[in-house]
């Protein structure tokens, strides 16, 4: 199974109810200024080049969907299908629901030529699915038919070794990040209208924190002052480090010292855990918290249900920012560090990513008839002419060629039917998220408007997490089996006390009782997985 075992009923039990997102129907892209293009594809046939129609399986990023639903319909798509003459029949999973619609389909037996999908996360890791008659290894096929992918990453031995297995397997067409500055792009963003309105200052401590979200509640009559990410897991909103980080800890495994722990058994998290009851407990948390999904965190954002969250320069900050304003020229988001115990530390977790992370890769399923056709379509996206589409689009219509710099248009940083940048992006490029490519650093030069983003991204990326991230390293398939396994059990009590103590249902006095329950589910071992795997990678 692909699924973690649900967390029992706690949210009926105690009572969370999702906000439902409202949101206007967002209206069609055109170019500020131009009769709109039309849109590749578009009434016409595909090139008779296209002899098979291949299947390709992939959740529709949700800043695209809000303008256009279905991946079919979404102008990128179609541009490249029509520059490749290849024919694809899009399979979407619904929103946020991708593990459990892939668990389906699986099941299913019945695959599709492609699937988009965190194949790391595979319960025994990618080389079990290919062992399990999923996903082909691809290594002869990216020899034979991927010309492109396999000189970048021969000009790039260490992305090389994270895009494979500890066999030496490669299992998908990755997405990589092109440059390090394009490794930070998250963490607290908060009202600084609101701020300056009741003379307070940017938090930076846990303390400054409490007093912002009280005054935001009390004086401002906020209903949820804070809000982040419930979906698709319970605190996935602070996976990156924020909040919890200021407790010396994170949420999953890290390095202290050169030794791998695991925060939610750490002393740490109690307080953690405590410090947030009392929060909630003060109404100064989102009741929704275990149900908060994209959708909603744009509306809390948005209508000012919220005051503050944690959320990207991009989708966050540029795509609040001018929607906002538009009717309130006085709102001013802006971007807070990662808050620390005491005044003046530096952060020692924040949001960091590897430059391959295993997430919108593209995998061929071990059933297709055209996995030569596949590799070749995939290849496309590493190649110089596929590098610009997936990064800036269509030239003319959404970036121009100024003294040899890709230039976004007015279509996308100012469109006049009031498309947010990130939504205008996501029609005609990938580069705001995810796919099989290499993600090109222009793009972020561009994309971040605001100066408010730029500042952003340097206030988020001034903390100590590269002396605690773990190694993208590959792990054996019966070491990963094992892992899964376990973390499945794990995870579950994670989540559970969590919630349980946050929301008061239990006492933070049971924290103990759930590192027992951890230890019961062996979590020592799966932290000597993960140091034997990392004492493996450093002797290669």
């Amino acid at each position: 199974m692909i699924l973690r075992k649900p967390l029992i009923s706690l949210i009926l039990a105690v009572g969370v109810l999702a906000l439902t997102a409202c949101s206007a129907a967002a209206p069609s892209a055109s170019p500020t200024g131009t009769a709109p293009p039309k849109e590749a594809g578009q009434g016409q046939d595909q090139p008779d080049t296209a002899k098979n129609t291949m299947t390709y399986w992939a959740e529709l990023n949700g800043n695209a969907a809000s303008v256009k639903p279905n991946t079919q319909d979404v102008p990128f798509f179609q541009e490249w299908q029509k520059r490749t003459g290849v024919r694809l029949k899009f399979i979407q999973p619904p929103a946020n629901q991708a593990k459990e619609a892939m668990n389906v389909l699986l099941a299913s037996g019945d695959l599709p030529d492609m699937m988009e999908y965190e194949w790391d996360s595979y319960p025994g890791g990618p080389e079990k699915a290919i062992g399990d008659g999923y996903i082909l290894r691809l290594n002869e096929l990216i020899d034979n038919y991927a010309p492109n992918l396999k000189k970048y990453l021969a000009e790039h031995p260490d992305v090389d070794k994270q895009v494979k297995t500890d066999n030496g397997s490669y299992y998908v067409f990755p997405f990589i990040r092109g440059d390090n500055l394009l490794r930070t792009y998250q963490g607290p963003i908060i009202r600084k209208d609101w701020l300056d309105e009741l003379g307070l200052q940017i938090p930076t401590t846990m303390d400054e924190w409490y007093t912002v979200l009280k005054a935001f509640k009390e004086k401002k009559g906020v209903e949820a002052p804070l809000t982040f990410l419930g979906v698709p897991n319970p605190l996935f909103g602070i996976d990156g480090g924020a909040f919890v980080g200021a407790f010396g800890i994170k949420k999953g495994f890290y390095l202290d010292k050169g030794q791998v722990k695991f925060g939610p058994m750490e002393q740490g998290y109690k307080q953690f855990l405590a410090t947030f009851h009392k929060w909630y407990a003060e109404g100064l948390l989102d009741r929704n918290i275990a149900t908060v999904d994209t959708k909603t965190m744009d509306s809390n954002m948005i209508t000012g249900r919220s005051g503050a969250t944690i959320w990207n320069a991009g989708a966050g900050l540029g795509k609040w920012q001018p929607i906002v304003e538009e009717k309130n020229k006085g709102v001013m988001f802006a971007a807070a560090p990662y808050p620390v115990l005491n005044k003046g530390d530096k952060p020692e977790f924040g949001q960091r990513s590897y430059a391959y992370v295993g997430t919108g890769g593209v995998a061929i399923s071990s059933k297709s008839k055209h996995a030569e056709a596949a590799a070749k379509l995939l290849d496309y996206g590493y190649s110089e002419e596929g590098h610009m589409l997936f990064n800036f689009g269509i030239e003319g219509t959404s970036y121009t060629m100024e003294d040899g710099y890709p230039t976004y248009t007015d279509f996308i940083l100012r469109n006049r039917d009031k498309l947010a940048p990130a939504q205008a992006l996501a029609m005609y490029s990938r580069a705001s998220y995810f796919g099989p490519f290499v993600q090109d650093v222009r793009y972020m030069e561009q994309y971040y408007t605001l100066p408010q983003q730029r500042k952003a991204v340097l206030e988020w990326s001034n903390t100590n997490v590269d002396q605690h991230t773990m190694p993208q390293i590959p792990r054996t398939e019966l070491e990963n089996a094992e892992l899964s396994s376990i973390m499945n059990d794990v995870t579950t009590l994670v989540d559970e006390m969590s919630l349980k103590i946050i929301l008061g249902v239990e006492s933070v006095d049971t924290f103990d009782s759930y590192v027992s329950k951890m230890k019961s589910s062996k979590i020592d071992r799966a932290l000597q997985i993960q140091k034997l795997a990392i004492d493996r990678h450093e002797k290669r």
